[in-house]
C-alpha cells in the first residue's frame, strides 16, 4: 500500500475529537463494563503496564469482547500495546479487528519502528479483510532519546494520528521527579511536532497520575488548552469531566468567535481583511482561531 493509497485512506477518516482518553486495564471485568458509562472520547484498553505478566494472555483471549463492551456507547477504541517484541507481536495479533480505532505505542523512539509496527498492521488488514489503514497510531513519547527525533516520529507513516508525552515513564527516564520545570519542555516539544505534523497534541503539564486535586487538574488542563493542547490521557474516570470541560470552548469564548465571524463577514463585503473589533486588530490568523473555536462547538 503506497503513501497515495494510505493519504486517500486518512483524507476520508475524520480526524476524531479526542478531548478525553480513559485507560482501562483490559484484565479487569469490572472497568471493562463500567467504561461506556464514563464519558469519555475514547477508551483506551491497556494490554500494558497496568496487566500483570502473567494476565496478558488473557486480556488477550479477551479483548474482542472488551472492544464491543466498551464502545457501546460510540467512544473511539484504543488499544495499548506493549513495547517488547514478543509481545507485541501477540497484542497486534489480538487488536487488529473491527471496532479499533487506534493502537497507542508505549515508549516511541524511532520512525523506523513506528513503520515497522505500520506495515505489520497492513498485513493484518489484508489477511483479515479490513479496510485498510483505518486503525491510526497514537505514539507516547516517554524518554529523552525520543525528543531528538520528534520530528521524524509524527511524519513517519500516514497512519499516525496523534502524539502526548508519558510524564511519569519520561520523568524516570531522566532520574526526576513529573513536575512542572521538569515537563513543560519536552510537552511543548511534542506539542510543536504534532501540529507540524497534522496530529492531535495530548497532554498536560503535570503528572498523570494525580487525579484526587481536581482544581489543580482542571488548571493545568485549562492551560494546556490555551498552549494548544486538544486533550489529554486520562487513568481515573473523575479526571474524564475535568477534561472534557478544560478542552472545550467556553461559552465565552463561542461568544467571542461569534463576534468575530460576523464582524469577518461585514468586512469581507467591504473588501477588508483586517478589522477591528471591541477596540482591538482583528487580522486572518485571529479569524482562523475563532472558526477553530466554533469547529469544537458541542
Amino acid at each position: 500500500m503506497n503513501k497515495d493509497t494510505y493519504a486517500a485512506v486518512e483524507s476520508a477518516t475524520p480526524v476524531p475529537r479526542w478531548r478525553s482518553l480513559l485507560f482501562v486495564p483490559a484484565h479487569v471485568p469490572r472497568f471493562v463494563e463500567a467504561a461506556h458509562e464514563r464519558g469519555a472520547d475514547g477508551i483506551i484498553l491497556d494490554l500494558e503496564d497496568s496487566v500483570p505478566q502473567d494476565q496478558k494472555g488473557e486480556a488477550r483471549r479477551e479483548l474482542p469482547e472488551c472492544v464491543a463492551k466498551v464502545g457501546r456507547k460510540g467512544a473511539s477504541v484504543l488499544v495499548r500495546v506493549n513495547r517488547g517484541l514478543r509481545a507485541l507481536a501477540a497484542d497486534l495479533d489480538a487488536a487488529v479487528m473491527a471496532g479499533v480505532q487506534a493502537l497507542v505505542l508505549p515508549k516511541t523512539e524511532s520512525a523506523e519502528w513506528v513503520s515497522e509496527l505500520a506495515n505489520a498492521v497492513l498485513e493484518l488488514e489484508r489477511e483479515r479483510n479490513l479496510p485498510l489503514g483505518r486503525i491510526r497510531l497514537l505514539a507516547q513519547i516517554e524518554t529523552p532519546g525520543a525528543l531528538q527525533r520528534l520530528a521524524a516520529i509524527a511524519s513517519a507513516h500516514p497512519r499516525m494520528v496523534a502524539m502526548a508525552l508519558g510524564p511519569e515513564d519520561f520523568s524516570a527516564a531522566v532520574g526526576g521527579a513529573p513536575e512542572f520545570d521538569l515537563l513543560l519542555t519536552p510537552n511543548l516539544s511534542v506539542l510543536f511536532a504534532a501540529r507540524a505534523a497534522g496530529l492531535l497534541p495530548l497532554g498536560f503539564i503535570g503528572s498523570i497520575g494525580e487525579f484526587s486535586d481536581s482544581d489543580k487538574l482542571r488548571t493545568a488542563a485549562t492551560h494546556a488548552r490555551r498552549l494548544g493542547f486538544a486533550g489529554a490521557l486520562a487513568i481515573h474516570p473523575t479526571q474524564v469531566a475535568i477534561f472534557n470541560e478544560a478542552f472545550s470552548p467556553s461559552a465565552q469564548e463561542l461568544e467571542w468567535a461569534r463576534d468575530v465571524v460576523a464582524a469577518e463577514n461585514d468586512a469581507a463585503s467591504r473588501g477588508l481583511s483586517a478589522f477591528s473589533l471591541n477596540g482591538k486588530m482583528v487580522d486572518p490568523p485571529v479569524v482562523r482561531r475563532a472558526h477553530e473555536i466554533l469547529a469544537l462547538a458541542p
